[in-house]
């Protein structure tokens, strides 16, 4: 029998793991044990030496146990935890990475790590372009103006007006799973769609209709541009006060990616200032942003609380990737999605 934790949220609860493992690795004999962890009722954060992550060190030990699978979403797989659990094979994370964990310790432990790419991409590209359509026809704002009592028609003036996707150039950073189906949309709508990013291969690119340019040249040209790159070192702070400046007057942006991809300290200013038309943003530098948040005065800005990937379709497909990789492990395969792939050369007959 093998012991397997399913440490759940208030998301991707425990029993939809349990449910989940029981359809794909049914023909194994399972003993389950659950854990309920707060999230999204409390934010994530740092927890030990990993980052995004729910509950704490104690809590999780004490749910371990000598389970040797783990099926969860923000459980802190810090070294301490991997130190303490020796019985522990296989974390399967089902997130689009499993910033949770401690990968170095769970490769020297011999711990595999999987993970659950493209398990939100429906759902935060269809986020994405929802925000894309409120920053750019003032719906948010107009909605709460009539709320209060102001029939704001000057919004129909020539200089208050939104702009149209269709026939404007739409700039896409970042160009993975969920800027593809975003692209696809955009394109749909009759905009031409800009892409900037180092990894996407041109003839994929090519045959997707758009077209493959530089970072700048993207800026420079877009009259709305979305983010939708990983954050990554790198990554962090790609587009900033520099670079910023390089927008059409009145051009729109869009984060529902990552809050550390973008430099929040110049947008009031370029907001004020009209150099930014438009700001609609999911994801910030810091989670929950404080009260005095210098963008929340700001006009033409549009907030939401990190939801771009909240559907229950996500919670169940990722829930799903998770137990289609410990099948495989449980049936004798490598799994497909490793994060730390040099740990399967340790284990002795693993297959395809």
């Amino acid at each position: 029998m093998t012991s397997v934790l399913a440490a759940g949220d208030h998301f991707v609860a425990p029993q939809v793991f349990v449910d989940a493992l029981r359809r794909s690795a049914g023909a194994h004999d399972l003993d389950f044990s659950t854990l309920r962890l707060p999230w999204p009722v409390e934010p994530f954060g740092p927890v030990g030496n990993v980052q995004e992550a729910s509950g704490t060190e104690q809590q999780l030990l004490d749910a371990l146990g000598g389970a040797e699978i783990v099926a969860t979403q923000m459980a802190p797989f810090t070294a301490e935890v991997l130190a303490a659990a020796p019985d522990l094979k296989f974390v399967g994370v089902c997130r689009g990475g499993p910033v949770n964990v401690d990968l170095t310790a769970a490769t020297d432990h011999g711990v595999i790590v999987s993970y659950a790419p493209g398990r939100n991409a429906a759902a935060a590209a269809e986020f994405a372009v929802g925000l894309i359509l409120a920053a750019l026809r003032r719906i948010p704002g107009s909605d709460a103006e009539l709320k209060a009592g102001n029939w704001r028609g000057d919004y129909y003036a020539y200089e208050n007006a939104g702009i149209e996707l269709e026939g404007s150039t739409a700039g896409l950073v970042g160009y993975g799973a969920i800027g593809r189906i975003v692209a696809r949309v955009l394109s749909a709508f009759g905009a031409h769609v800009l892409v900037s990013d180092p990894f996407a291969d041109p003839e994929d690119v090519r045959r997707d209709g758009v077209e493959l340019v530089g970072l700048e040249d993207l800026l420079r040209r877009s009259s709305v541009v979305s983010l939708h790159a990983r954050l990554t070192e790198d990554t962090h702070h790609l587009l900033n006060a520099d670079n910023l400046k390089l927008l059409p007057e009145g051009a729109a942006l869009i984060n529902s990616a990552r809050g550390g991809l973008l430099d929040y300290a110049p947008l009031p200013e370029l907001l004020k200032s009209g150099k930014l038309g438009a700001l609609a943003v999911d994801v910030y530098d810091i989670e929950p942003p404080p009260r005095d948040w210098p963008l929340f005065d700001a006009p033409n800005v549009i907030t939401t609380p990190h939801l771009a990937g909240a559907t229950r379709q996500t919670a169940h497909r990722a829930a799903d990737i998770v137990a289609g990789e410990v099948a495989r492990y449980l049936d004798g395969r490598r799994p497909r999605f490793v994060a730390n792939p040099e740990v399967l050369d340790r284990i002795e007959g693993l297959r395809p």
